[in-house]
């Protein structure tokens, strides 16, 4: 910033509605404050913009002075990409307003929104947007990388469910996208992260979800993994896509729901969401609450919002996180033999490996339908540390690095963009787009020729000859 004069920086604050924020304005902590501890970043400034004219301002100016620029919606992706160091970021917090419309079931949603605000705004009118399942993460990065969660196999991937966005790209220009407007940009933001430009708003189609569903964890002695995996294996493969099933393996928590004679114990759980009717809910369910000696069942009829935030307090911000995954097509005997292997012996307390089920309607449309491709993921493998101090960085970084590289060989050679961890191999963008990261870099190099937009996974324009 030391070639930035002083009264272009004035000029700047003077010309917002919002707020510029220097390192020693009491609110910069707040608007830096990121979910991974490990990401250590530092700008040196914030907008903290109210209107898409400071988002547009902050972009010229970015541009004008070679800026590096970031987006900051939730803060909570796991790279850190929300900051960088020494540049400009746009904390994006005050675009936090959500309009229901119910008579076309759609929800226009701030780009400063999380998954929580948004959930609750429309639970009021028993519709859910197709988010993912982490209340605190932010909707626009979500949205971006392709997203999924619970309701996913009914529905498709986050972007599947975007009906149209308004972004301000790198010329300035306040633009609208759909399938019919500007329809390259807006094929390329369904899935190619923030590389196009800062949106400022989108608007989803709402689905008839709630305001209950059946839904909560149930978990055993990981002695029953073997058997619990081959269960996961069996209960998926014919599962109604009402029902939603995630099975991940660990050490049991402190958590009142569980003797604490079983703290620290290795467990195996599944997380289920079922959202059709309580009579097919139990049968659905039957084969997995009648399985062992479940060390704890909570599986109930339960507010949709409360399992949306349910995995919340296994997130906290502030830990210093690392993870690894790969998109799944099956679940071989011997996919399911290495993934019980990763675990064995695991001492951390908050380690764990995860398998996350995603086949059904995104399997509904074209590979090329929107940037996100992947259409052939029937489930994905999260290998996932986690830790209160920098002291065990080291030690969970080489774990899942050691799991990772077991779990790749049964991958469909595709992974999920929002799940790269920031020291991801350039090669991996690549595998997360596949056959669509030539027409990515064309459209980059139509609204982004110059690469304003890099702080990201991020995609190098290209010409769109030859």
């Amino acid at each position: 910033m030391s070639t930035v004069p002083e009264d272009a920086v004035d000029s700047l604050a003077a010309g917002l509605e919002g707020d510029l924020l220097t390192p020693t304005h009491p609110d910069f902590a707040v608007s830096t404050l990121i979910w991974n501890a490990t990401i250590r970043k530092r700008p040196a400034l914030v907008v903290r913009p109210s209107s898409t004219s400071d988002v547009a301002k902050t972009i010229e100016f970015a541009r004008e002075h070679e800026l590096e620029l970031s987006i900051k919606g939730g803060g909570h992706n796991i790279a850190g990409l929300a900051l960088s160091d020494n540049g400009i970021t746009l904390d994006m917090s005050r675009f936090n307003r959500v309009e229901v419309d119910t008579g076309n079931a759609t929800a226009r949603v701030g780009s400063g929104c999380t998954l929580g605000v948004v959930d609750q705004a429309t639970q009021e009118h028993g519709l859910a947007a197709v988010l993912g399942f982490v209340s605190e993460t932010g909707v626009a990065g979500l949205t971006l990388g392709g997203g999924f969660g619970y309701l996913t196999r009914q529905f498709g991937w986050t972007v599947d469910n975007l009906v149209e966005v308004e972004i301000v790209t790198a010329d300035g220009q306040v633009r609208r996208a759909s399938r019919e407007v500007n329809p390259d940009l807006f094929w390329a933001l369904r899935g190619g992260g923030g590389n196009f430009g800062v949106v400022t708003e989108f608007v989803f189609r709402l689905q008839q979800i709630g305001p209950e569903v059946t839904a909560g964890l149930i978990a055993w002695s990981a002695e029953e993994a073997e058997g619990a995996l081959d269960l996961y294996r069996t209960v998926t493969a014919t599962a109604s896509r009402e029902m939603t099933v995630v099975v991940l393996m660990r050490n049991a928590p402190p958590a009142p729901w569980l003797p604490a004679d079983k703290h620290g114990q290795p467990i195996i759980g599944m997380v289920v969401v079922h959202t059709g009717t309580s009579e097919q809910a139990a049968a659905d369910l039957a084969p997995i609450r009648s399985y062992g000696n479940p060390w704890a069942d909570l599986i109930q009829l339960k507010p949709y919002v409360a399992q949306q935030s349910m995995l919340d307090a296994t997130q906290p911000k502030g830990m210093h996180y690392y993870w690894k995954s790969e998109f799944l097509a099956d679940l071989s005997d011997q996919l399911l033999e290495t993934v019980r292997a990763q675990f064995v012996g695991m001492s951390a307390p908050a380690n764990q490996v995860t398998i996350f089920h995603l086949e059904g309607a995104l399997g509904e449309h074209d590979e090329d339908d929107g940037a996100v491709g992947n259409r052939d993921a029937a489930y994905v493998c999260a290998i996932a540390a986690a830790s209160a101090g920098p002291e065990a960085v080291a030690t969970n970084r080489e774990w899942v690095r050691e799991a990772w590289d077991a779990i790749r060989p049964f991958s469909t050679g595709g992974n999920y963009v929002n799940f790269q961890t920031e020291d991801e191999e350039t090669a991996r963008i690549g595998d997360s787009y596949r056959g669509n990261i030539e027409r990515l870099a064309k459209v980059k190099a139509s609204y982004d020729p110059t690469n304003l937009f890099r702080v990201n996974r991020n995609i190098a324009p290209i010409s769109g000859e030859g």
